[in-house]
C-alpha cells in the first residue's frame, strides 16, 4: 500500500464507509441550508445553487465523527508520513469539505490541494469519500499519477470553460495524456497527495455526486496555513492550530488547539470566493 501510493500519488480504498454512514452524513445536507446551522455567507439570490460546504465537521457531529473513522486512520497511518524515514505515524486534520455538485454543476479544472493548503514536509494527503455512485457521467474524478513526484507546484491562470469548471485558476504547464478517471462506488474513497495534480468535469447527468473530502498531514509538521483576508504569515515558523489530532498526540500540546468559530462557509456556483473578514 504505501508503495504505490509514494509511486502514484493517490490510493483508491473500497467500503470506506458502510450504508449507514452515508445516508446519516446525507441526511445532515439540507441543514447546512434551511437554517439549523450557522453560515456565515447565506447563498443570495444571484447565486446559481450551492457547489460546496466548507468545514462542515465544525457544526456537524455526524461529519466530525467521520474525521476519525476507523478505516481512514489505518491508511492514513501507513501513507501520510511514508515518504519520511522517521516518522512515527502522528497524524492530524485540518479541514473537511462537502461537495454536492447537483445535476448540471460544473467540476473543478486541473489543480493542486497544496497550492490551497501549504505543509512543510509534503505530506498532505486529501481523502476523497464518494457519498453517491461518482461515475463518469456525473463527473468523477481525474488524477494525473505520479504529478505529486517532485513536489514541484504548477503555475496557475484563469479560464474560460465556465460551463465546464467552476472559477478557480487552473494549473497549467504539463502534459496530461496519462490522467486516469477514478469511477466509485458510494462508500469508497481516494486517498491523494496533496501535490497531485487532479480534477473533474461537469456533471452531465440527472444526478447529483455528492462527496465528503477530509485533509489530513503529520502531525509534526508546522501548518502555515491562514483562513481568511489576512494570508501573509511566516511560513517558516507559522503553526495554523485549528486541527483535531487523528493517529497519536498532538506533538505540540504546549501550542493548545484553537477552538473553531460554530459556523460554516459556502461555495455558491456563479461567483469567486470571497472570504470577506473571517479571519480564523
Amino acid at each position: 500500500m504505501p508503495q504505490k501510493y509514494i509511486d502514484d500519488g493517490y490510493l483508491v480504498v473500497a467500503d470506506i464507509f458502510d450504508p449507514a454512514t452515508i445516508e446519516n452524513i446525507q441526511a445532515e445536507i439540507p441543514k447546512f441550508l434551511d437554517g439549523t446551522y450557522p453560515v456565515k455567507n447565506p447563498l443570495k439570490e444571484k447565486d446559481s445553487g450551492l457547489l460546496a460546504v466548507h468545514f462542515p465537521h465544525w457544526v456537524s457531529h455526524p461529519i466530525l465523527e467521520t474525521i476519525n473513522h476507523p478505516k481512514i486512520k489505518s491508511v492514513l497511518q501507513t501513507i501520510v508520513g511514508a515518504h519520511i524515514p522517521h516518522w512515527d505515524g502522528r497524524v492530524k486534520c485540518m479541514q473537511s469539505m462537502l461537495f454536492l455538485k447537483p445535476s448540471g454543476f460544473p467540476g473543478q479544472a486541473w489543480h493542486q490541494d497544496e497550492r490551497f493548503i501549504a505543509t512543510r514536509d509534503r505530506s498532505l494527503v486529501g481523502v476523497w469519500i464518494a457519498l453517491d455512485d461518482a461515475t463518469l457521467e456525473n463527473g468523477c474524478l481525474r488524477v494525473i499519477p505520479g504529478s505529486h513526484k517532485m513536489g514541484k507546484l504548477w503555475p496557475t491562470k484563469p479560464h474560460n470553460e465556465t460551463e465546464e469548471f467552476d472559477p478557480s485558476d487552473e494549473s497549467f504547464g504539463f502534459n496530461d495524456d496519462d490522467e486516469e478517471v477514478i469511477e466509485l462506488k458510494a462508500g469508497s474513497a481516494v486517498f491523494f497527495n496533496g501535490y497531485l495534480l487532479h480534477r473533474s468535469l461537469r456533471n452531465s447527468s440527472d444526478t447529483s455526486r455528492r462527496a465528503l473530502v477530509h485533509h489530513y498531514m503529520n502531525a509534526w509538521s508546522n501548518l502555515p496555513w491562514q483562513i481568511g483576508a489576512d494570508r501573509l504569515v511566516d511560513a517558516a515558523t507559522y503553526d495554523h492550530r485549528m486541527i483535531i489530532p487523528v493517529v497519536g498526540e498532538d506533538p505540540y500540546p504546549e501550542k493548545g488547539i484553537e477552538t473553531n468559530p460554530d459556523e460554516v462557509f459556502l461555495r455558491p456556483w456563479g461567483n469567486e470566493m470571497d472570504w470577506g473578514d473571517w479571519d480564523v
